[in-house]
């Protein structure tokens, strides 16, 4: 986290306008995709916090992780919005907002500005929320259901 911090410092002292968004991505879909290209179209510089994935295990339940963060994150990094990566071991991005102090943080629209979790710690540290993305019509869990009764079909 700390070289992110230093590279948001660089890049602030440029006069670019940095947008963190952050999630699991675990098995990215078309979802993840439109939300990050739309947070990326906020600023000059995107920064993407994967949750690490003892984290995900918290947050998600058991089985989760599919993906270890390492991959998760080079996935990410190969995507054309995508400027930078960072994973982070908390269980809210907090930490990394602090860290990087984003003039927006943009979340999907599984949120509002108000449930946003780390909403107090990016206006503390001069930024704004902005909620981004299509509807939230795509879900991990979902694909990972449809794989389970396909496959479950197929035997």
């Amino acid at each position: 986290m700390a070289e992110a911090a230093g590279i948001a410092d660089r890049l602030r002292a440029a006069g670019r306008r940095i947008v963190l968004a952050n999630g699991v991505f675990d098995l990215l879909h078309v979802g993840h995709v439109r939300y990050l290209e739309a947070a990326r179209a906020l600023g000059d510089v995107l920064f993407v916090g994967v949750n690490g994935d003892a984290a995900v295990a918290r947050l998600k339940g058991a089985g989760r992780p599919l993906m270890p963060a390492r991959e998760r994150a080079e996935v990410l990094a190969a995507l054309r919005a995508v400027d930078h990566v960072v994973v982070f071991e908390e269980d809210t991005a907090d930490a990394l907002v602090a860290a990087i102090r984003p003039a927006i943080h943009a979340k999907g629209t599984d949120y509002t500005a108000e449930t946003v979790p780390e909403r107090e710690t990016v206006r503390r540290h001069g930024g704004r929320v902005v909620i981004v993305g299509d509807p939230k019509d795509h879900a991990t869990r979902d694909a990972i259901q449809t794989i389970v009764e396909r496959f479950a079909r197929a035997r």
